[in-house]
């Protein structure tokens, strides 16, 4: 059955996920004489790289989402559609989805990615992953729980479990999470639970590589390796995790750890949409394209961001999965799609590496650009700045920013709520799934 979508003379351009690259893309060419569907399964833009302030207190949920609707208010060529994209059927050129089938003219595969547990069954079933709003609200609901357990117990090898954080992958996420929470450790909870020594709980980062924030430069990697560990984090680099039980972590060097909170921030994998021709996914679970973001086989259909590999000289192995990659391929598929309306040549897609930023806390963060490295507090306000201005919404940067300013004032964090579905919520949805 077809989704309800008006017919118009102008070509149609479908996108399926508004992260970073779909949500740029429609905004770039909604002002040109394209009908464009945005399909996601949310109706709001999450801001990734803040998922962890929001996991940690320091957010929420709201501050780093924004609602699809109004960023395409008064808007009458973009139609939003809130679906699961159940199969790609490139020889009708039709999608289909659980709304039901939907046409294109042109379709752009802009899913991103999730987590990648690299088969380790054991991780994906007692481990917490971070790659959406719901997953960061539920890990600070879990941390939240298990303070208020540990609060209650007398058992000391159970109390320690419950307040000992382990946290997989010294990327920039785990990077940042970890040093949330060890100043979560140092000034809030001591307040919050004046009853616990906080002296008991321990917060391990462990990295299979020999140094962290692989990617960035030596000295960033040194440098926040400095400043975990003078916050009081365990890092354990060039160590591998074998097994998780929900209660002790197992590396391959025998070594165990006691905790009921692991947070996986290890790796991530391509959000495959079904009906992809699987000779063209490649490893990470991504789709290969050609320099104009096609896939092979068919140059109506585009795969931008996260999704999307492609290999040039720069990058043999393809582009990083970060945000500005994404962006810069939605900007240079916006000018592409109008120069294929107006039968003119693609422009090749040349990514332009803007630099890295990572933060390990307050006053402590380090960036690489392309001529200059630097650490400590002007890194800091430089990642707050340019994390500020990519927020999406005015008031969403208005908040953030106010909570950031109080919280440096006040050394805390005012978000610790714990927020369930009550239990007829949940039979409710049961119901109507």
């Amino acid at each position: 059955m077809p989704v309800n979508i008006p017919k118009t003379g102008q070509p149609r351009v479908v996108i399926i996920g508004a992260g970073f690259a779909g949500l740029k893309l429609a905004r770039k060419l909604y002002k040109h004489d394209f009908q464009i569907v945005l399909i996601d399964r949310n109706n709001y833009h999450q801001f990734q790289p803040l998922f962890y302030q929001v996991a940690t207190s320091g957010l929420e949920p709201s501050s780093i989402s924004f609602p699809l609707r109004k960023a395409f208010q008064n808007i009458e060529n973009v139609f939003i559609r809130i679906a699961e994209v159940k199969q790609i059927m490139t020889g009708e050129k039709m999608i289909d989805t659980t709304l039901g089938t939907v046409w294109y003219d042109y379709l752009v595969i802009a899913t991103g990615a999730t987590t990648n547990f690299f088969g380790m069954e054991s991780f994906s079933k007692n481990g917490i992953p971070m790659k959406s709003v719901s997953e960061a609200l539920y890990l600070r609901n879990t941390l939240l729980e298990n303070f208020e357990k540990a609060v209650t117990r007398t058992d000391q090898k159970e109390k320690r479990r419950l307040l000992n954080v382990v946290v997989v992958g010294g990327g920039p996420t785990g990077v940042e999470v970890s040093g949330a929470l060890a100043e979560m450790r140092k000034f809030v909870l001591p307040k919050d639970y004046p009853e616990m020594d906080f002296n008991n709980m321990t917060i391990t980062l462990v990295e299979a590589n020999t140094h962290l924030l692989h990617g960035m430069s030596e000295e960033a990697a040194s440098k926040a390796f400095n400043y975990l560990t003078d916050l009081g984090v365990e890092v354990k680099l060039n160590h591998k995790v074998l097994n998780y039980n929900g209660e002790v972590v197992e590396l391959e060097d025998k070594e165990n750890f006691q905790t009921n909170t692991l947070i996986w921030a290890a790796g991530v994998k391509g959000q495959m949409p079904g009906g992809v021709n699987p000779d063209i996914v490649v490893r990470g679970n991504r789709i290969k394209v050609n320099q104009f973001n096609q896939i092979e086989g068919d140059e109506n259909i585009f795969a931008i961001g996260d999704i999307a590999y492609m290999e040039t000289e720069a990058y043999p192995n393809g582009h990083p999965q970060v945000a500005q990659v994404a962006l810069q391929q939605a900007k240079l598929l916006a000018k592409n799609l109008l120069n294929i309306r107006d039968e003119k040549s693609l422009v090749a897609f040349k990514y332009n590496d803007k630099g890295s930023m990572a933060t390990v806390g307050r006053n402590r963060a380090v960036v690489d650009l392309p001529k200059l490295k630097f650490a400590g507090f002007p890194a800091w306000m430089v990642w707050m700045f340019v994390h500020l201005m990519s927020i999406v919404g005015v008031k969403n940067r208005l908040v953030i920013f106010i909570n950031w300013l109080w919280n440096y004032m006040t050394y805390d964090q005012s978000l610790r709520l714990i927020i369930r579905p009550s239990a007829k919520s949940v039979e409710w949805q049961k119901r109507k799934q």
